[in-house]
């Protein structure tokens, strides 16, 4: 059975769901992805909201695909599914803890989980030029590669 990790941000447009679309390319690198799910959340998504045009385009910089996205809102369920709970910020793991008390030991901000050390946000680039959604996919892409090098030792 696969392990499933969610990654949590605020809307699901723009950091959470590049993390999706970047987390699953690098499972497919490695010939992971039957091993390991990756899904998104957002804590106020609007549901079936599309990611928004930055995002989707600084992805298709990358080679990846993320037109077809909707935003979907966080629930118990999903929390409860995962078996490991990434956020971009401090504020996220506090929120995901309050609305499933249990995910604590499953939950992470995802500067945290793949540092091993700080707990770091990662900015909301919702507003902002394109590049900072270029930044903010570069150390999205960076934090996921230290993260499965970690997965890799724990699962």
């Amino acid at each position: 059975m696969a392990q499933k990790i969610l990654f949590v941000c605020t809307g699901n447009t723009c950091r959470s769901s590049m993390a999706e679309v970047i987390a699953r390319r690098a499972l497919a690198s490695q010939r992971r992805e039957k091993e390991i799910e990756t899904s998104s959340a957002g804590l106020a998504a609007w549901p079936g909201a599309p990611a928004s045009k930055e995002a989707v385009a600084v992805m298709q910089e990358m080679g990846l695909d993320l037109s077809k996205h909707r935003a979907k809102l966080l629930t118990r369920e999903m929390i409860k599914q995962a078996d490991l709970i990434l956020t971009m910020t401090r504020t996220h793991r506090v929120q995901v803890c309050e609305m499933v008390p249990e995910a604590a030991k499953k939950t992470f901000t995802l500067a945290a989980y793949a540092q091993g050390k700080g707990d770091e946000d990662i900015i909301d680039p919702l507003g902002y030029s394109i590049n900072v959604y270029r930044n903010c996919a570069a150390v999205l892409k960076d934090l996921i590669a230290q993260a499965f090098k970690k997965l890799q030792d724990n699962f």
